[in-house]
């Protein structure tokens, strides 16, 4: 509601029903139905993609630093959805490409990370954010190579940018079943959570749920990187802030995170909006900001 009636144009709650209703004037109706509605919509599938995705990964990881952005997952999808503009392919095929980009980023991690034995916290955060480097610097070849009158959009999209995000239906239809699906899974991933060993004297198929959850959150992370560009630390601090609070049960963990990431995006796309109307800011600024103290904290108590 605060997403639909705040910007350069501001609405009354009591106009804005009236919009909802039907029965709002032309400005209003067009503000809402084909500017605001459709960005929030979008913001609130991505965030909760990127919370969802976050919280896999560290349960998943045992790593409360896990997040698809900074293991480099983001990275991987920017990079091919990247190509796939550059190449002019159609949509079906950027978002195609981004899930490619993201597996590929998953496994290079993981398979870095675990080397001939298993993976520490340590190592996976390091190997991640190296991956991560490694597709910055792809990213920034790729920029040289494109057209002068793409830059500014693609640079704005990097950053994460919710400007053109006028389809959510894509990222709607990829977060319902998602969440449908992994609901079942909560009890699994409760055990799993205490190390793979007591999973599987427990009876939980432990590589398939692995292996499951990577590509899953390959999948999520690069819908809402199609949608919204890369968005860093939605994944990372939503479901840790939300263990704080309600525990580690994974059966509500993971519904709520889908619930406060689609809140929290929805809130910095809104600030990013009106902080410096009619200028708007990328989403991703927001964020970073909202993210950087809090990674740091996170790191400081787990040194």
């Amino acid at each position: 509601m605060v997403a639909l009636s705040v910007g350069s144009v501001s609405m009354s709650l009591q106009e804005l029903w009236a919009v909802l209703l039907g029965r709002g004037n032309a400005l209003h109706d067009t503000l809402v139905f084909s500017l605001r509605a459709p960005r929030a919509l979008s913001a609130f599938a991505t965030g909760g993609l990127l919370a969802l995705a976050g919280a896999l990964m560290q349960v998943l990881l045992r790593n409360p630093l896990a997040d698809p952005y900074v293991l480099g997952i983001s990275g991987g999808a920017a990079v091919g959805a990247l190509l796939a503009m550059l190449l002019g392919l159609g949509a079906v095929l950027v978002s195609g490409s981004a899930f490619a980009g993201a597996l590929l980023s998953t496994v290079l991690v993981f398979g870095l990370a675990q080397g001939r034995g298993s993976w520490t916290p340590t190592r996976l955060l390091l190997t991640g954010v190296v991956i991560a480097a490694g597709w910055g610097a792809v990213i920034t070849f790729m920029l040289t190579l494109s057209p002068t009158e793409k830059l500014p959009g693609m640079l704005y999209w990097l950053m994460g940018d919710l400007s053109y995000a006028d389809s959510p239906q894509v990222a709607w239809l990829v977060l319902v079943p998602a969440v449908l699906l992994t609901l079942p899974l909560g009890r699994s991933l409760n055990v799993l959570a205490r190390g793979p060993l007591q999973a599987a004297a427990l009876g939980v198929a432990v590589k398939p749920l692995e292996w499951g959850v990577y590509g899953l959150a390959s999948l999520l992370t690069a819908v809402a990187v199609t949608t919204a560009g890369s968005v860093g630390f939605v994944g990372l601090i939503v479901p840790h802030m939300l263990r704080l609070v309600l525990g580690n049960d994974q059966r509500i963990i993971l519904p709520a995170s889908v619930l406060a990431g689609g809140a929290l995006l929805t809130f910095a796309d809104t600030l990013a909006r009106t902080l410096m109307a009619p200028e708007q800011l990328p989403v991703g600024v927001i964020t970073a900001l909202l993210g950087v103290p809090t990674f740091l904290f996170l790191l400081y108590r787990s040194r």
